[in-house]
């Protein structure tokens, strides 16, 4: 696959069984809890419709017309109004170790400033270690425990960046 062909472009509502399969299976590959995670979110199945407010996106990785994964962000539920979580940041086995989540991410960062948040908040599993190193070279910061109200109470890692 050649990078230069990936495209980083907004979700469609077509994009929603795609975007349900990688994510639903990398908690199966990683052996993520099922409850009280992304993957019994109800907005999960429907992605396209979860990001269509004026101060949230979702972003999708696509190659020649095939979706290999994405990351959006959205208002952390139940907190100050100008922190934001990233949220579903999955990608699929055959695109990882591109460099596409550093640039996913940095997307997200760079959409919710513009969208006037001053902080980005994720909450993480200790399993997925490739992504916790890149939040961490990214300047995100581990923190004590949950914030808001996302309802993923098997998160185990919280952690958040100034913008």
């Amino acid at each position: 696959m050649n990078k230069d062909t990936i495209v980083i472009r907004e979700i469609k509502a077509e994009d929603n069984l795609e975007i349900e399969q990688i994510i639903r299976a990398c908690f199966h590959e990683f052996k993520i809890p099922l409850e009280g995670t992304a993957y019994t979110d109800p907005e999960t199945s429907k992605m396209y419709e979860a990001y269509q407010n004026t101060n949230d996106v979702y972003y999708v990785v696509e190659h020649e017309g095939v979706v290999y994964g994405g990351c959006g962000f959205k208002p952390l539920k139940d907190f100050e109004n100008d922190v934001c979580e990233i949220q579903k940041m999955y990608f699929s086995p055959k695109v990882r170790g591109l460099g596409l989540g550093k640039k996913m991410l940095e997307t997200c960062m760079v959409s919710a400033k513009e969208k006037g948040f001053k902080q980005c908040y994720i909450e993480s599993a200790s399993q997925l270690k490739a992504a916790l190193h890149l939040y961490e070279r990214l300047g995100f910061r581990y923190i004590d425990g949950a914030l808001g109200n996302t309802g993923h109470y098997s998160c185990g890692v919280w952690m958040l960046k100034n913008l």
